[in-house]
């Protein structure tokens, strides 16, 4: 049985703005990237890092964006991991594939189901300094650099969950 945290409906309106700095691009955000760990959360963003000639230390993708196939789906060559997370959770599973690919990077965690909310286990697990980017539907790319307050939010936030 998979065990998982489900984000409960009166709660994902919190989970709908930026979690860090949101620029239109990627572009944008790479001055801030040099010399850091950085992680990056969906398909799009992976392959708009890679098109700008950096490669992730870990990525986490799951073939789609906003619920549709994605087309730019990203071919990195390095260790591959796997883990189901429904829509709306956070499975244990995919925590332990994040813990597993932030102590031995690089990796790619391929994700079944959606990879939207791994940025909240990211943060608890990425060490200070690391870089993290994720893709805000319809309004670009947000930047959240790990310090000790975004660990304590990202905390907070998982408070919101209900363990099933």
């Amino acid at each position: 049985m998979l065990r998982l945290l489900r984000l409960p409906e009166e709660h994902r309106g919190l989970f709908k703005k930026p979690f860090g700095t949101l620029a239109r691009n990627i572009g944008e955000h790479l001055p801030e990237l040099r010399g850091r760990a950085v992680y990056a959360v969906g398909d799009v963003v992976t392959h708009n890092l890679l098109g700008a000639g950096i490669v992730p230390d870990i990525a986490i993708i799951d073939g789609y964006t906003m619920r549709s196939p994605c087309t730019q789906s990203p071919l990195l060559q390095t260790r591959r991991l796997a883990a189901k997370n429904p829509a709306g959770t956070i499975t244990d599973e995919l925590v332990e594939a994040i813990e597993e690919a932030v102590g031995n990077p690089p990796a790619v965690i391929f994700v079944d189901g959606e990879e939207d909310l791994a940025v909240i286990p990211l943060i608890i697990a990425a060490p200070v300094g690391a870089a993290i980017l994720y893709g805000q539907p319809g309004e670009g790319v947000v930047l959240r650099l790990v310090d000790e307050s975004a660990k304590e939010e990202a905390a907070s936030m998982l408070n919101c969950f209900v363990r099933e």
